[in-house]
């Protein structure tokens, strides 16, 4: 199943929507939810941290990719940190997709949260910040060609913000990203996981 979360464009598992509720960026968030996405009964504890742990837009805004986005925890709160944020939000699963949408909608942030498959945006398109919590149980190479497509298209000066568990490789994904070229800095830690921060070398 976990693979189907991430890679399975149509989830095979039956839909079954819930609430799942959560704290961020000083508000209360309610957000639809499925089975056939990542983390779809609760907030996961890598996002979680990852949205505590690294700085949120401020009034300046500025265009920000999601990238693995789910149902779209991340992408609620950044669009609703900054009211002049544009946040483009990612994910291989239509239904991961039309969730966002739906949230985005609910939270009166349609004209701000643009949900999409990877090749639906726009390719002059560069962002400021990328936020991911990267889907490291896939497997070692397919997150380093994930990583590898979208952390180029950072605009000059962008950072990439990165959540992931000690326990599964967050040393070694950051070693690879040094070696690619890439500054990386370990920025916070709790609860087993490392957010990183990545910058052009």
């Amino acid at each position: 199943m976990a693979g189907e979360h991430y890679f399975t464009a149509e989830p095979g598992t039956p839909e079954q929507e819930r609430t799942v509720n959560f704290q961020a960026a000083g508000r209360e968030f309610a957000l639809l939810a499925s089975s056939g996405v990542f983390s779809g009964q609760r907030l996961d504890p890598g996002t979680a941290v990852l949205l505590r742990k690294a700085p949120l837009p401020g009034p300046r805004g500025g265009v920000y990719l999601d990238l693995g986005c789910g149902y779209g925890p991340i992408s609620m709160v950044l669009a609703t940190a900054s009211e002049t944020a544009q946040v483009y939000s990612v994910d291989v699963n239509t239904r991961a997709v039309e969730l966002v949408r739906t949230n985005a909608r609910r939270l009166g942030l349609a004209g701000r949260v643009h949900p999409g498959r990877p090749d639906e945006v726009p390719d002059d398109v560069v962002f400021d910040e990328i936020w991911s919590n990267p889907p490291i149980r896939v497997g070692k190479a397919e997150v380093h060609e994930l990583l590898g497509r979208w952390l180029p298209r950072l605009a000059p000066g962008g950072t990439a913000w990165l959540v992931v568990a000690r326990n599964l490789g967050a040393d070694s994904l950051q070693a690879w990203l040094a070696s690619t070229g890439w500054a990386v800095e370990r920025y916070a830690a709790q609860k087993g996981y490392r957010v990183l921060r990545v910058t052009a070398g």
